[in-house]
């Protein structure tokens, strides 16, 4: 007999399972992300911006976990612990990794280090046997990176001393957020995607906030713009909240892999979003690098 998370994965709407419905939205509230984000951190510190931005998401992630599964349970023993250390490694560590690196180097060089991070993923799941390695995922994944690449070459990528530090901080959030991915799978079966997410998210925001009070104690708040207080919530509510639940969901329906790839055509779609709202013309290598990263998640999701 089929479970439910089972009937989920094979619901075609129509003919596409609905875990990738959904990761393709992930795929593009992150890909605006990038630029959202950037905006808004002109006015907002990092860590400032990080502290409110997770106590925001924590607090609506909290409301939504007591109002659909009641009273809130923590998992015992070594899942708790496993629960608060890749939260802090998740969203702690890795956000204060990516906020301060974004604002230090370009969003392109950003998301295109972090639209590596299906390959650590891989590599990691297979040394710790936790995912398993087909030809297909080998393959995806190639196709996959050789794409971000092509789009990379024509989408301002900038190679400096400049960028230097803020591109090696992203690379170490590429590696928090591959073992978070991977650690999550780990956590107890018992214990629901949307506990999962609130949990190690509110683990995180508490050494963000620690960690931001400076910022947010010297912070011109009167000075702060609509615009980047709908930054703000964009990156909190979409960012977060939605992102991150059907990033977990999937993370625990389909594996790491497999949701991961999907973390490769975030490149791609900020290339589309600059289109329209920065006037920056696609190029025929961003069409080959989009049709080398569709092929590439089509393999890697093969069963």
């Amino acid at each position: 007999m089929l479970t439910q998370s089972q009937r989920e994965v094979r619901r075609l709407i129509p003919g596409i399972p609905l875990t990738d419905l959904t990761m393709m939205l992930v795929v593009l509230i992150w890909g605006a992300n990038f630029s959202v984000v950037k905006i808004a951190m002109m006015q907002i510190p990092p860590l400032a911006f990080a502290a409110i931005r997770f106590t925001i998401a924590s607090a609506v992630l909290l409301g939504i976990l007591r109002l659909r599964e009641g009273a809130i349970v923590l998992p015992v023993g070594r899942h708790f612990w496993k629960m608060m250390l890749f939260g802090i490694i998740g969203n702690t560590c890795y956000q204060i990794c990516f906020t301060i690196g974004l604002s230090i180097t370009t969003a392109a060089n950003a998301a295109l280090i972090i639209a590596m991070t299906p390959a650590l993923i891989a590599v990691f799941g297979a040394m710790l046997g936790v995912e398993r390695i087909t030809r297909f995922t080998i393959l995806g994944i190639f196709l996959a990176c050789s794409g971000v690449v092509f789009i990379g070459t024509t989408h301002d990528l900038v190679v400096s001393w400049h960028t230097l530090s803020g591109d090696l901080l992203m690379l170490v959030a590429s590696l928090c957020w591959a073992i978070y991915t991977l650690g999550v799978r780990s956590i107890d079966r018992a214990s629901s995607p949307l506990s999962i997410t609130t949990l190690t998210m509110v683990a995180g925001a508490c050494g963000l906030v620690l960690i931001g009070i400076p910022d947010l104690l010297r912070t011109d708040w009167a000075a702060v713009t609509i615009t980047a207080w709908g930054g703000l919530g964009y990156a909190a509510l979409l960012g977060l909240v939605v992102a991150y639940f059907l990033w977990n969901n999937s993370v625990r329906l389909v594996g790491g892999n497999r949701t991961a790839i999907y973390g490769c055509a975030i490149p791609l779609v900020a290339a589309l979003v600059a289109w329209p709202l920065l006037g920056e013309q696609l190029t025929i290598l961003q069409g080959i690098g989009a049709a080398m990263i569709v092929s590439g998640v089509l393999l890697t999701r093969r069963s």
